[in-house]
């Protein structure tokens, strides 16, 4: 736990620090690119709600992120330039699809619930697509960025820090959660949903309560996404955008705190540096994601944590501490 929590104080506080190091001027494309990785690091944090802490694999989870997309296109498409208007009905959109989709949801399991939020992902993609007079499969574009009392996220350098601060807070807030009791009986349900039942709790509803709440989160990043790209797109509610935030938290580390923000990182990483060498990309990509899948179960941060306690024994760090006590 304490190695977790180094890691997750020390990369944000790095994160942070970028702009101040780069010149942003000059690097609009780094700046562009780690807003973009820390937008994807909150989306995947949101799903781990439900796929790390729940135990719920939801193939759907981009229909979030694109109704977020979509909550500040359409309003900006009617002249809505207040963010908070903007925030509004990404949450209570989020909220109600959120509800009415869990619902449905979790009365399944395994492989009927992976199918059935992928298909309520692919009715809003085709739902978007068919609107015509909003672009369409060509998209939306987005006229005015969200103004948030005179913050205004027309600037890449602003997208930044506010995607921070949320990341920040969803990393502290799921750091909390974990050992809270609505997190432990999240996670004793994953491992034992019958043992839970017997004490008078209902799975079920817990479940469902994690998944609203993952769906707000995602609804959230795609907010912010919009005012990065200054468009919205139906690509953005497609499964493979789903399934590229079950490989972030997977990657990363499942059911960790920090694991799903390191996933993004590498996951968008490996991906751009391999697209600087070769058309053929995905394949080394896909070699990396089975690299660091056979090193280890815990993803990313358990094979840190391991070289880590390495580290540790062999600079004879724990042995003295251990002859102390």
């Amino acid at each position: 736990m304490r190695f977790s929590v180094f890691c997750s104080v020390f990369g944000l506080l790095f994160i942070a620090a970028i702009p101040l190091l780069l010149d942003a001027e000059n690097n609009t494309f780094w700046m562009l690119f780690i807003a973009r990785v820390l937008i994807y690091a909150i989306a995947a944090t949101a799903l781990n709600i439900v796929l790390g802490l729940g135990g719920l694999v939801s193939l759907g989870h981009a229909l979030f992120l694109g109704i977020g997309m979509y909550s500040v296109a359409l309003s900006s498409y009617y002249g809505i330039e207040s963010g908070w208007v903007h925030l509004l009905f990404t949450c209570l959109l989020c909220l109600g699809i959120g509800l009415m989709t869990g619902l449905a949801s979790i009365r399944t399991s395994g492989i009927a619930f992976i199918m059935i939020t992928l298909a309520f992902a692919q009715m809003g993609y085709f739902v978007i697509v068919s609107l015509k007079q909003f672009g369409g499969d060509d998209g939306l574009s987005i006229a005015h960025h969200s103004d948030f009392s005179g913050l205004v996220l027309d600037s890449v350098a602003s997208v930044y820090y506010v995607a921070w601060l949320v990341l920040v807070a969803s990393v502290y807030w799921i750091f909390k959660l974990r050992s809270a009791p609505f997190g432990v009986v999240l996670r004793a349900g994953r491992l034992n949903p019958k043992r839970v039942m017997s004490v008078g709790l209902s799975v079920r509803h817990y479940q469902l309560a994690a998944y609203v709440i993952s769906a707000v989160l995602c609804g959230v990043a795609g907010l912010l996404m919009a005012n990065l790209n200054a468009y919205a797109s139906p690509s953005s509610m497609s499964w493979m955008v789903s399934g590229e935030l079950i490989v972030m938290v997977v990657l990363g580390g499942l059911g960790t705190v920090v694991g799903p923000v390191l996933g993004a990182v590498a996951y968008l990483g490996i991906e751009e540096v391999f697209k600087s060498y070769t058309e053929h990309w995905m394949a080394l990509l896909g070699l990396a994601i089975l690299a660091v899948a056979l090193a280890g179960k815990a993803g990313i941060l358990g094979v840190l944590r391991t070289l880590f306690s390495k580290c540790l024994h062999a600079s004879g760090v724990v042995g003295v501490t251990e002859q102390q006590k």
